[in-house]
């Protein structure tokens, strides 16, 4: 999957309807352009790309402040609702998946059902207990020992590190979450402003077009 497709189909989905400068505004202040590819450039590509397949309905609705052509808004339609949740249930499933996916998933849980949400993290903790079952019966050397095999043991030892501090963070939230953290869907209203009122925006530059 894709990182961007879920931050920008989620930053959109927030709003109802989402200029590209907004999406942008939203995604930096989570500083997702640190920790994913969510750069200037991606995410109004992801924006045009989407309202192509489908997943968008694209409105012009005012001239651009700076002279240029109309400014653009957005809004996902069905195919893209269905596409946000598909991709947002598997950044929060899978065991595998790049850190960048992860973490989109855990910044847009709140759009799924409480039980939901808990059901997808018990499968992810499975997984990743399964995958670290599957490390140690297979890339365990003779003696049990991964120093046997020099600095090639420091991989195994990564991979089981990896999965036990995945899984502990996953259990965490889960028990989070069952003991009632967080507005879930259904649980009552939410503010989608990123920003508190009268807020500006540290890391975005000045608005241009879109």
């Amino acid at each position: 999957m894709s990182a961007i497709r879920l931050l920008v189909l989620g930053a959109v989905r927030q709003h109802g309807r989402a200029h590209g400068y907004q999406v942008r505004n939203d995604l930096e202040f989570w500083g997702a352009h640190e920790w994913s590819n969510a750069k200037p450039g991606s995410i109004y590509h992801a924006l045009k790309q989407m309202a192509k397949q489908g997943l968008m309905r694209a409105h012009d609705v005012a001239p651009s402040t700076v002279g240029g052509p109309p400014r653009t808004e957005y809004e996902l339609t069905g195919a893209g609702e269905e596409e946000y949740f598909r991709l947002l249930r598997e950044a929060l499933l899978r065991h595998d998946q790049k850190i960048d996916e992860l973490t989109a998933g855990v910044g847009f849980i709140v759009d799924l059902p409480r039980d939901e949400a808990i059901a997808l993290l018990k499968r992810r903790v499975a997984a990743l207990e399964e995958w670290r079952a599957e490390v140690t019966r297979h890339w365990t050397p003779p003696d049990g020992t991964p120093e046997q095999w020099g600095h090639i043991g420091e991989i195994m030892k990564f991979w089981v590190h990896s999965a036990d501090s995945g899984a502990e963070w996953t259990r965490g939230l889960i028990e989070r979450l069952e003991g009632g953290a967080y507005v879930m869907a259904g649980e009552g209203e939410r503010s989608v402003e990123v920003l508190p009122e009268g807020v500006t925006n540290p890391y975005a530059e000045a608005p241009g077009t879109d």
